[in-house]
């Protein structure tokens, strides 16, 4: 007889709560269940917030920003010694390749706390002099204070990855923080509480609650007024309908959201280099990264002949198990998610796509069969106002279409609701500047992609988010200053 499944359970001030109301984790890679998770109701969030609270005023408040960055070492630490049961963990919630989650997502985890928890410890408050009209000296000094207790709510495509970027600079800062993971990924945030745990944070620092969105912990968290900031990564409508929550009593906000990101391939590029780096930017995670390449525009003199090894090298893209050799794809998300993919594959043929590769299901003969899997889908002939050109798919697919001057493509790029990421690739570095400085989104790659030094900048504009997260940044948003003007 095989063992039961597992149980999620919340983690509220220091210990782990069983609620009676649970939902069950089914497993994208063939469809079994996985494990049942507990829903947290209203009354565990007013439990997590108040936790939170009494923590981030008490305990927390009387660590100095060394012994802050000491906690956040001893995560580290923990999640290396765990390193494996953290990867099978992803693994299973996602679906994603094991190679995959061992290389990026659980060491970018481990990554995320020992970067803040150095940043913290360099960065110091300004300090400046002036002379009054009277011929006073005064000096004037910025102090960095905790907003206090932060909702994160974390999505599913990057599950580590994304809640411990933000979990860390908050922690670093001196908040404490209550953290919804998405129903579809919540066992990595659980094996996170159980390293705080043994880290030693102490109780209420750290607070774990699972749920759905819409009435459930979700918006519980994100309504409840005793939460000071709230940051989320998602979808772009769900992040709206947050703003709309976060206005009353006027909630700092940061919002990484959807995007429908370009590439940009000119006729000059290392061409192999770009047909490898736009395969990449397509497909990686089965294309759930709000990274991906879904417009790739190539300048025409080359765009058969991209087309031709873009489709060969898609077609050449294994797709099975996590941990089979050479893997390169996954499964998608979830059933649901799934049917989502599927039906802008269906829009793209009724809005005149050629579908060059792809756009349907792949069959296994095997229990791979109940899963969730795609075939990674390219596409050409859509119109630029085409739905499947303006909205986000988030799945692997990408349209391709030729271009024939550099104030085209910048126009066409631009041309989107979305506004956070692109890809040129190009052996002309001038025009990789100029065009870099034209393009109207968060963050250019130039003859790479999906590579950033944590330190900078992350974000993007209109529908793609607001705010900016990232070494420094982070820490603008997790703390506010106070300036002390003093008068000797």
């Amino acid at each position: 007889m095989s063992n039961p499944p597992a149980l999620l359970r919340h983690y509220v001030n220091g210990e782990f709560v069983t609620t009676p109301r649970t939902f069950g984790k089914l497993s994208p890679i063939d469809g079994r269940l996985l494990g049942r998770v507990c829903e947290a109701d209203a009354e565990l969030v007013d439990r997590a917030v108040a936790a939170a609270r009494s923590a981030q005023e008490g305990a927390w408040a009387h660590y100095s920003a060394s012994q802050r960055a000491d906690v956040l070492l001893r995560i580290a630490e923990g999640i290396e010694r765990r390193f494996d049961a953290f990867v099978a963990a992803e693994v299973a919630d996602t679906g994603r390749p094991v190679h995959q989650a061992r290389t990026l997502d659980i060491a970018r985890g481990v990554q995320n706390f020992r970067t803040f928890a150095e940043l913290i410890r360099q960065t110091g408050g300004e300090y400046y002099e002036m002379r009054t009209a009277e011929g006073e000296d005064v000096f004037s000094y910025t102090l960095r204070k905790p907003h206090g207790v932060v909702a994160i709510i974390s999505p599913w495509n990057l599950p580590m990855l994304l809640l411990t970027w933000k979990v860390a600079p908050a922690l670093a800062c001196g908040n404490a923080v209550v953290v919804k993971p998405s129903e579809d990924t919540p066992s990595t945030a659980t094996l996170l509480a159980e390293v705080m745990q043994a880290a030693g944070v102490p109780a209420g620092v750290f607070n774990l609650v699972h749920g759905f969105g819409p009435n459930s912990a979700g918006e519980f968290l994100t309504r409840h007024p005793g939460v000071d900031a709230i940051t989320f990564t998602g979808e772009s409508r769900t992040g709206a309908t947050i703003m709309k929550a976060a206005a009353e009593g006027v909630r700092e906000v940061s919002f990484e959201l959807g995007g429908k990101n370009a590439a940009v391939v000119f006729a000059d590029c290392d061409f192999e280099a770009a047909v490898a780096g736009v395969l990449r930017s397509s497909f990686t995670n089965t294309g759930q990264v709000c990274l991906c390449s879904e417009r790739v525009y190539v300048e025409r003199p080359i765009f058969e002949r991209f087309v031709a090894a873009l489709k060969a090298g898609a077609e050449g893209l294994k797709i099975g198990y996590p941990d089979e050799p050479d893997v390169k794809m996954g499964s998608l998300i979830s059933h649901a998610h799934r049917d989502k993919v599927l039906g802008y594959f269906e829009l793209a043929r009724q809005e005149g796509a050629t579908v060059v590769t792809g756009g349907d299901i792949p069959h296994f003969g095997d229990d791979r069969d109940q899963g969730a899997y795609v075939r990674p889908t390219i596409w050409t002939g859509l119109a630029d106002d085409a739905r499947c050109m303006r909205e986000e798919v988030f799945g692997p697919v990408c349209h391709v279409a030729p271009f024939d001057r550099d104030d085209e493509v910048i126009a066409r790029v631009n041309d989107s609701d979305y506004g956070l990421a692109a890809a040129i690739w190009t052996r002309d570095l001038k025009r990789a500047h100029q065009v870099s400085r034209r393009l109207r989104v968060g963050m250019v790659w130039v003859n790479t992609w999906f590579l950033r030094d944590l330190r900078t900048p992350f974000g993007g504009a209109r529908l793609s988010g607001l705010g900016r997260e990232g070494g420094r940044h982070s820490l603008d948003f997790y703390s506010e200053a106070t300036t002390v003007c003093v008068n000797p």
